[in-house]
């Protein structure tokens, strides 16, 4: 299937991440155009070779996605390397610590919110005025299965997810109209460093298969967490015209059969 991105813009917060390098991979064999952002310089320069992308088709940013200067910089970076842009995949995330309510503190939940939440806000905010000039575009975020399921120990994290599901809903609903769909991921557990990390914080005597085991036990398929390249594909679809008449919906990535939301 033609996905329509040969020479589009994408802007991929969080790019050199497991998930985020993944979704620069995808939209690079789509013929798109890649501007992605990063927390260094060392690991752009380590990413870039390896992308096997032509001259001009890719750059990376750093940005502090926390900050809402640097989120600004970055857009009016991407504008003035590329002329403009068409996709924003705000990706970059924070799984934060696990907590039960009464040992939770402000800095954590902050911390969590702010680069969960509040950076996708931003990224929104910055790159809205662009896409609405345009009246056309898409805006992917990725999201979190925990969207939609609570998890005892993990509020913050859980929380940030629930809030960008709504803010994504709302600004659907906003850019809808003038041609922009607005839609957001919710995998379950990916294949990923973040991963094995919050396997050591929730299950720190389990080994990886019996961690595996316990939060991929319920899938439908394959008890496995989910590919960062199966994830990738699900963002280029929606990110994709061939997708432009859905709009607020959270695309799970788990196969987990569940009642309806």
């Amino acid at each position: 299937m033609d996905l329509h991105l040969q020479d589009k813009v994408a802007i991929v917060t969080g790019g050199t991440g497991g998930i985020g390098t993944a979704i620069v991979k995808a939209f690079l064999r789509e013929g798109a155009k890649v501007a992605f952002s990063s927390t260094s310089q060392a690991k752009i320069d380590a990413l870039i070779p390896t992308l096997d992308a032509a001259e001009g088709q890719v750059k990376g940013y750093v940005a502090d996605m926390t900050k809402e200067e640097d989120i600004k910089n970055l857009v009016e970076a991407v504008k003035a390397d590329f002329g403009s842009f068409d996709i924003v995949v705000p990706n970059a995330g924070y799984e934060g610590q696990a907590h039960p309510v009464q040992d939770m503190t402000l800095e954590l939940f902050e911390k969590v919110y702010m680069l969960n939440t509040f950076a996708v806000m931003l990224t929104m905010k910055y790159t809205a005025p662009t896409l609405i000039e345009k009246q056309s575009g898409a805006i992917v975020v990725i999201a979190s299965g925990a969207a939609y399921e609570p998890t005892a120990g993990n509020s913050a994290y859980v929380s940030s997810k629930y809030a960008v599901a709504g803010l994504t809903k709302c600004v659907a609903m906003e850019l809808g109209p003038v041609g922009v769909h607005v839609n957001y991921i919710c995998p379950g557990p990916v294949d990923t460093p973040m991963m094995l990390r919050i396997e050591k914080d929730f299950f720190p005597d389990l080994s990886h298969e019996e961690a595996m085991a316990v939060l991929a036990g319920a899938y439908a398929m394959d008890k496995r967490y989910a590919k960062p390249e199966e994830v990738a594909d699900a963002v280029v679809y929606l990110a994709s015209d061939v997708s432009a008449h859905t709009a607020g919906m959270g695309m799970h990535i788990d196969s987990k059969v569940a009642a309806a939301n």
